[in-house]
């Protein structure tokens, strides 16, 4: 299987595209689109319009660009990883092609539609977190894909780390050797929230269960109480932080755009643990001003409080800079818990 750099463009012009933003037409949690502005001066990468003739973007790719060769160094791997690798959801992007799941459940389409081809390839009309697998490969972030996995489960053994993207379509056995693994990622809400079978023969995927299918009543079709999707629209990801839950670290956000302009989350996403004391402390400080994102992250790390006051972040900050260690951080927190001033 080739790896293209093309995937589904979002509604976006030429003008747009070479002014001084670049703007992402997403889906809403209410249906209707919702645009994410990016200034161009942020982008770590190059972003390479392809267009159609009407001038309409119809595809990107992505390149590095030698101005940050410094930053791609440090969050990501100059040769091809042996420990770290990503899950390309090749069943996700079959069942957002043409003729697929999603005319079925528009109606547009009878339950013919509910068997589709898998792909062989990564481009086409698929746009979810196809930046996300192109910025990791641009990275040297070694990839399996969800085929891979179903054939042999035992594959994810070979790696300490496993980032799941947009996997919202995996088999059973895809499903039980991901939540099984002890170093699961995952980069994006709404994963695994669908079970498919394969048949290999006939190259297909078939939806069985989840996203209401057979029942109204289905959400989740592996009744998974990990399911994150509730974070699936908030694809601003001003507010990002990873959270511990049982063995896997997940986002509170869809990080599609800010995959490509947020250094910080390249960095904590290439550490040892996303989810360490030092990481939740950056993002603290980011956070500093915001008591309503303080709130949001504290909630995701299972403590309660109002907010991070002076005498927190300062020796937050010194922290960060090297001028404290981490063990007197650890004992700051402790004093103020053993004291019952945070809980």
């Amino acid at each position: 299987m080739n790896f293209s750099s093309y995937g589904d463009s979002t509604n976006v012009s030429k003008q747009e595209v070479t002014a001084k933003v670049l703007q992402f037409v997403t889906n809403s949690k209410e249906g209707s689109g919702h645009i994410v502005t990016i200034p161009t001066d942020d982008l770590i990468f190059k972003i390479l319009p392809k267009y159609d003739e009407n001038g309409r973007v119809i595809s990107i790719s992505l390149a590095k660009d030698t101005r940050f060769d410094y930053l791609y160094r440090q969050v990501g791997f100059t040769e091809k990883s042996q420990t770290t690798a990503f899950v390309y959801p090749i069943f996700t992007q079959a069942a957002y092609s043409k003729n697929s799941f999603y005319e079925y459940y528009t109606k547009k389409c009878d339950s013919r539609c509910l068997t589709v081809n898998i792909p062989n390839d990564f481009k086409g009309t698929y746009s979810s977190s196809i930046v996300g697998s192109f910025v990791l490969s641009a990275l040297n972030y070694a990839y399996i894909t969800d085929v891979d996995i179903d054939k042999n489960p035992d594959i994810l053994k070979q790696y300490k780390r496993v980032i799941i993207l947009h996997s919202e379509y995996v088999t059973k056995k895809e499903f039980d050797a991901i939540t099984n693994h002890p170093g699961v990622v995952f980069l994006y809400p709404n994963a695994l929230y669908a079970e498919v079978k394969t048949d290999y023969d006939k190259n297909t995927i078939t939806l069985i269960k989840g996203h209401a299918y057979p029942d109204a009543n289905i959400t989740n079709g592996f009744g998974w109480s990990q399911d994150n999707s509730r974070y699936e629209y908030n694809v601003e990801c001003s507010d990002w932080n990873f959270y511990k839950k049982k063995n896997y670290s997940m986002l509170n956000c869809y990080p599609e755009y800010m995959l490509i302009h947020d250094p910080q989350l390249l960095k904590t996403l290439n550490s040892k643990d996303p989810t360490a004391l030092l990481e939740d402390v950056s993002n603290w400080l980011r956070y500093n001003k915001d008591p309503k994102m303080i709130d949001i992250m504290l909630d995701d790390f299972d403590v309660t409080g109002e907010n991070i006051p002076s005498w927190v972040s300062n020796p937050a900050i010194w922290l960060i800079n090297g001028e404290i260690t981490r063990d007197d951080f650890n004992n700051l927190i402790d004093y103020l818990y053993q004291n019952k001033i945070i809980q």
